[in-house]
């Protein structure tokens, strides 16, 4: 099939280089002149494991293409998706001005048949307001369908590639059999294509995003009440996982979600639920959880390091709002930084791969460390605040050797209470009891 998507964010770049992957003739559209330039040069703008790869493969074997006319993209296209940012207006309501931009031009390009297709995470009833947009610009035929994408910064290929299930909204029987045959690929082993109405797709992309954060902000106060009550949050989150009605997953506790959709569409979906005369309580609680909770680490430098962090340096391993991501949008780390310095602290700082992304944040406001351990030289509190698989077993003697307290902050539950107190730290862990130190 000839594609064209338009925007070369995280969605819109994995998913129009996984359809080329599949032997798609794929367009990506930009009108950032200089994002394009740098992928014609093979340079990726965004961290995600594997994706550099796959883009190089497919350029060379010409199935993918960058480019900024978007006219020509639509003309050479059969599909055209809409992958552009959504990002958090006022009052917490999504911005649909670039998906309404991107929409206004593929009529106007239009010169024949086309199905459009929100790929961008958008309330429910964006899809009318796509056609009604769409419709006004073109007197030719069309459709417009829903796909939400259901994608985990870090391991986007994957879930791309192997989807859980593959959402399609859409009421057209011409559209539903182009986008069935595009995405059966992906789901030879056997895992649906769900078809249902455009509003249903874009609830339930809201709805899943929504139940997943739900889980992670209850585990969170259930972490922060365990703390409260001499109970461990460990033994509590294995005795919970075990139920079946359950399950394990998102049940680990920690300084919060951040990353470019929980928190924005949280929010989104609140609005949606006010403009139509709702109460959203649930999600409002799940908000304000995770927004007091991402104080944690700072409230514990607090108590633990000194009430006053004037001059105190503090180490901080982990930026992005997750691993295997550069991505530090609504990150824990953000919250936690723009404390210390408020506070007085020094901040040394490492991350793997999302330093360049902290720097123009930062500036020259923190120390940045290629090194985990280099960042630790001096340093008065380790603090934990992303998972990185490499923070999971470091050197705890060389760790110990180089702050100039034992005093480690772990916003993650990486390590085990007692082995660290058997090897002289003071650790503090969500939802656990302190150990070590006096």
């Amino acid at each position: 099939m000839k594609l064209s998507v338009v925007g070369t964010g995280y969605v819109g770049l994995v998913a129009g280089t996984c359809f080329a992957e599949s032997g798609n003739d794929v367009i990506c559209v930009d009108v950032d002149e200089a994002k394009i330039a740098a992928l014609r040069r093979g340079e990726v703008p965004i961290y995600e494991p594997g994706l550099e790869e796959l883009i190089r493969r497919n350029v060379a074997q010409g199935r993918l293409t960058f480019q900024t006319d978007l006219a020509d993209a639509v003309r050479r296209s059969d599909i055209c998706f809409i992958a552009v940012g959504t990002p958090e207006g006022k009052d917490g309501e999504a911005d649909l001005s670039a998906v309404m931009a991107v929409a206004k031009g593929i009529g106007a390009a239009m010169d024949g048949y086309r199905i459009v297709v929100d790929k961008s995470t958008v309330p429910v009833g964006t899809a009318a307001r796509v056609e009604k947009i769409v419709g006004a610009a073109t007197n030719h035929p069309f459709d417009v369908v829903s796909n939400p994408e259901f994608l985990k910064e870090g391991a986007a290929i994957d879930d791309f590639q192997k989807p859980d299930r593959v959402v399609i909204g859409c009421r057209s029987e011409r559209a539903w059999k182009a986008m069935e045959q595009l995405y059966k690929p992906f789901v030879r082993t056997g895992k649906p294509i769900l078809r249902m109405s455009p509003e249903s797709a874009e609830m339930t992309k809201y709805a899943a995003n929504a139940m997943l954060a739900a889980r992670i902000s209850l585990m969170n106060e259930i972490a922060n009440l365990c703390e409260a009550t001499s109970s461990d949050v460990e033994d509590v989150r294995r005795g919970v996982g075990l139920d079946e009605r359950l399950g394990s997953a998102f049940l680990f506790p920690g300084v919060g979600y951040g990353g470019s959709c929980f928190p924005k569409d949280v929010k989104a979906l609140i609005k949606v639920a006010e403009g139509h005369s709702l109460e959203a309580r649930i999600l409002r609680a799940v908000d304000d959880v995770n927004n007091r909770q991402k104080g944690w680490l700072f409230d514990k430098a607090r108590r633990f390091v000194a009430d006053d962090l004037t001059g105190t340096r503090l180490a901080v391993w982990g930026l992005s709002f997750k691993p295997k991501t550069d991505d530090m949008r609504e990150a824990p780390s953000v919250v936690l930084i723009d404390a210390l310095l408020a506070a007085g602290a020094t901040v040394a700082a490492h991350d793997p791969v999302a330093m360049p992304v902290a720097r123009r944040i930062f500036g020259e406001r923190i120390d940045y460390f290629d090194s985990a351990y280099d960042a630790l030289r001096g340093a008065a509190a380790l603090l934990i605040v992303t998972e990185w698989p490499e923070f999971k077993q470091p050197d705890f003697a060389r760790i110990r050797e180089l702050l100039g307290t034992p005093l480690v902050i772990d916003g993650r539950n990486l390590y085990d209470r007692d082995d660290m107190a058997s090897m002289g730290f003071r650790y503090v862990a969500v939802g656990r009891q302190p150990v070590g130190g006096e």
